[in-house]
């Protein structure tokens, strides 16, 4: 019976921990959106270079995400998660700073901290939880995508009632990354070795020959691409509608909010069925015709209506990506690599995003160009989500072509 009580009461502390690392995990750079037009003329910053502030932790987790298995492997996954928490708690402090230097600097640093949850939580779930990863994968990307909403939402009410504006409202998250930090503490007394202790495939071969890894790296950047867009620059779409500052940003947090059933359920079903194929084949329908309806626009009522439904396919397809690094995986080490890789390439085709966006705007002053751009890349997308949603691990067919 103590022992019982034992492993349940470090479950429940497991458990919890991973909610609350999730939700720290979208909030510093959902939280941007809504008041980037407030940073941008205290700050005078140009579209482009306000559109990099959505850039720039995805260029982080470009760049951290291969890195940040073997600082697992070195560390433990509960130790590394634990850094990377801390880590994006002083990048907050820093960013509320105000000054453009630390906006960057504190920016840089959220990203940091992010991309190691990013990468290491989908390979501690897969090695805690084997029979249990698509509910603990829908957990893990609803807690996530809640607190992504919330932060849209009340980003510009609170920047508007509190004195230091928008760097007072970025600072507020800054405690839920600490409360992260100490609900995370009875972690550091284990250490995850699954990816020391099992090899990433028989003969050795490069994650990188698979195509099946190459379809779920896409599949992942492209669904980020259009998020991270989304959330930059989805304000100021529905701005150019005629809507007030306040409402554009409780519009995209309607978007995250409606997202949450398809994100808590998607990954319950991918789990239940061989191929995923269907599933990326009704999401992207789904998610093109919200596309389509934003670019027609409409009156207040419509826009919510594409507004919804655009998030019904946002939160199909980020849940089913990450659901398809465990679903393409052998074993947690797998799971890790790829989810290195995905993470890695995704993050870096990701970050054109907003960038490119902004800088269309710029060039044409009009939103219809860069909305086009979304919906090409969503077809894009989809084409490799059906790729990526065969029943087959990553380095299945080239392991057999080899040992032929």
């Amino acid at each position: 019976m103590p022992n019982t009580t034992t492993h349940t009461i470090r479950n429940f502390w497991l458990i919890s921990g991973i909610i609350f690392i999730a939700f720290n995990l979208r909030p510093a750079i959902t939280s941007v959106g809504p008041v980037v037009s407030s940073i941008r003329t205290e700050l005078h910053l140009s579209n482009g270079l306000a559109g990099f502030l959505t850039a720039l932790p995805l260029l982080s987790f470009a760049i951290l995400s291969p890195l940040a298995p073997k600082l697992g492997q070195r560390l433990g996954n509960e130790r590394t998660l634990w850094i990377g928490m801390l880590t994006l708690f002083i990048g907050i402090i820093i960013r509320s700073a105000g000054m453009t230097s630390s906006l960057f600097a504190g920016t840089i640093l959220i990203g940091v901290g992010i991309a190691i949850g990013n990468v290491l939580l989908p390979s501690l779930i897969k090695h805690k939880y084997p029979k249990k990863s698509g509910l603990m994968i829908s957990l893990y990307t609803t807690s996530m995508s809640t607190f992504a909403g919330l932060a849209s939402g009340i980003s510009v009410p609170l920047a508007s009632q509190l004195s230091g504006g928008w760097k007072q409202s970025f600072l507020l998250w800054g405690g839920l990354a600490f409360l992260a930090l100490l609900i995370w503490i009875p972690q550091l007394r284990h250490r995850d070795t699954a990816n020391q202790t099992i090899s990433l495939q028989p003969n050795q071969q490069p994650i990188w020959t698979s195509k099946m890894a190459w379809n779920v790296t896409i599949f992942m950047g492209l669904q980020s691409f259009l998020f991270y867009s989304s959330i930059a620059w989805f304000p100021e779409i529905l701005r150019s509608h005629g809507m007030d500052p306040a409402t554009s940003g409780w519009m995209v947090s309607l978007m995250q909010f409606a997202s949450l059933p398809t994100t808590f359920l998607t990954p319950i079903l991918a789990d239940r069925v061989k191929q995923q194929r269907g599933i990326v084949a009704g999401l992207t329908s789904v998610y093109f015709i919200g596309l389509c309806g934003l670019l027609a626009g409409g009156n207040h009522g419509m826009l919510v209506i594409w507004m919804i439904i655009i998030g019904i396919g946002q939160g199909s397809s980020i849940s089913l990506a990450l659901t398809l690094i465990g679903l393409r995986s052998e074993n947690a080490r797998q799971a890790a690599a790829l989810s290195g890789m995905s993470q890695s390439l995704g993050y870096l085709l990701a970050a054109i995003g907003p960038i490119f966006i902004g800088f269309l705007y710029d060039q044409t002053h009009s939103w219809t160009l860069p909305i086009i751009l979304l919906m090409i890349i969503l077809a894009v997308m989809g084409a490799a989500g059906l790729g990526a949603g065969r029943n087959k691990y990553i380095l299945q067919k080239e392991q057999q072509r080899h040992s032929a």
